[in-house]
């Protein structure tokens, strides 16, 4: 039984050689820089500062584990977007990240963060397209439904939906600030992680 309640950080992974043993499935969040990635992984396990949240895009430089009590890692992955970065910086995290999606085998999902108050960007159709063609489960999840009205949360969350063809059972609707969806992302991890 996961206990999302009970979490450890368990290392800062800059290489492949450093991933950790695939003793349990792991859940990866990826999300453009500054979407609210670290929010919501502090609200899922109920810590305000278990990842540290940043104002400048480009904080997270590794794949960061963290342990979920019951068996389960959860894996921070370095934004994308407009990190401010060198090219060769930005290079080197794509070719760990790609190769990490790519090539570990206990990667049960990736959870796709997009501002529900925008339109779809090119990037994260980038990275839901190649997830798809490479046959990786993901989830979007689509935050800062709390900055939205009920009706607005109905409408944006349809033009995304129609963007990225997916049904409302496909994905959820979160707000770190209130806790919406919170409940229901921890059920549909745990049903995923059962599934790896």
């Amino acid at each position: 039984m996961l206990n999302f309640n009970q979490v450890k950080f368990l290392d800062a992974v800059h290489s492949l050689k450093q991933l950790p043993d695939p003793v349990y499935p792991d859940i990866a969040f990826a999300g453009r820089s500054n979407v609210g990635k670290s929010s919501l992984i502090n609200t899922l396990v109920g810590r305000r500062k278990m990842v540290k949240i940043s104002s400048k895009p480009g904080k997270t430089q590794s794949l960061n584990f963290f342990e979920v009590e019951g068996g389960l890692f959860l894996v921070d992955l370095p934004g994308y977007g407009f990190a401010r970065v060198s090219r060769t910086v930005q290079a080197s995290w794509e070719q760990l990240i790609s190769s990490y999606l790519l090539n570990r085998q206990s990667l049960a999902c990736v959870v796709v963060i997009i501002d529900l108050r925008h339109e779809l960007k090119h990037q994260d159709r980038e990275l839901i397209d190649w997830l798809r063609y490479n046959d990786i489960v993901s989830l979007p999840v689509y935050t800062k439904a709390d900055k939205l009205s009920k009706n607005k949360q109905i409408r944006h969350a349809a033009a995304l939906d129609a963007a990225l063809t997916v049904g409302p059972d496909d994905r959820l609707l979160f707000s770190s600030k209130t806790g919406q969806g919170c409940e229901e992302l921890r059920n549909r991890l745990a049903l995923y992680a059962q599934s790896c």
